[in-house]
């Protein structure tokens, strides 16, 4: 088995088994963008750096100042290979800007945008490399064509090309469903408040709106149009019970004006006619 296999096995598998893709630049021109993409990656879970003929990557250089925390594993740890070793040990995923409108560009169609990619890769369980080309020029023809797939970020028709470091970075947070287990981001599940607080509020709002002296057809339609709204809305408890709290005043405020309008035989509250 040679070196290249060895590191095809060793590929860290998140909880689900699934393997995580390698990310492959080929022929890089400035040591930045290295930098760029391997900070890229650690954003996005992804750890096996893989560079075909890259410059010199000194730890004191570009590369490392660019690369935020990445410098400490994904950096070090990258690996320098050849293209041959990549198409040979992996499931390639070749990227472009440039694409082919039909099928007659064999080499540049068909091809996927990086949700649609995303979605493939979930039924896909084999070694993967997503392969990035150069600065200026990307991967050529020749190159696409001894690559499995072809992945293109969709862009404004009149300046679709993107820099090396952008697409890695918008290219991978697309895959972040098959390369990240846990987010910063909090739990953003809702739990509805119960059916029941939800009724009081339509009963309080009823009530507001018979206050304000609306016509009986105005009342209902705008009842109908809350019910609906909450429908959509599915609040929370917290939400259902802060609305309670805030109509049940108004309608005290409202009960308390009637009464003192009918104390001191002041007008009422005016009502539509």
């Amino acid at each position: 088995m040679s070196d290249e296999e060895s590191d095809v096995d060793a590929v860290e598998t998140p909880a689900s088994g699934r393997r995580k893709p390698v990310v492959v630049v080929v022929e890089p021109e400035t040591p930045g963008n290295v930098g760029t993409i391997a900070r890229a990656m650690k954003n996005f879970g992804l750890t096996d750096l893989k560079l075909v003929n890259p410059p010199e990557i000194a730890e004191d250089g570009e590369a490392y100042g660019f690369a935020g925390h990445a410098r400490e594993d994904v950096l070090p740890n990258a690996d320098e290979v050849t293209f041959d070793e990549v198409v040979a040990n992996y499931h390639t995923v070749g990227t472009t800007a440039i694409t082919g409108e039909d099928d007659r560009s064999h080499e540049r169609f068909p091809f996927k945008t990086p949700v649609e990619l995303r979605e493939s890769l979930k039924t896909v369980d084999a070694p993967t490399a997503i392969v990035f080309g150069r600065e200026g020029r990307g991967l050529n023809n020749e190159e696409l064509s001894r690559l499995d797939e072809v992945c293109s970020i969709p862009a404004d028709d009149d300046y679709p090309v993107l820099n090396l470091g952008q697409a890695a970075t918008v290219l991978l947070y697309e895959l972040r469903d098959l390369t990240v287990e846990e987010t910063q981001l909090p739990d953003t599940e809702v739990t509805r408040a119960p059916e029941a607080d939800l009724e009081r509020f339509h009963e309080f709002f009823d009530e507001f709106l018979a206050a304000t002296g609306q016509r009986d057809h105005v009342r209902e339609k705008n009842a109908l149009l809350m019910r609906r709204l909450l429908g959509r809305a599915h609040p929370t408890e917290r939400e259902i019970h802060s609305l309670l709290g805030a109509f049940r005043k108004a309608n005290a405020k409202l009960d308390h004006a009637d009464h003192l309008a009918a104390k001191y035989d002041e007008p009422p509250y005016p009502r539509e006619e």
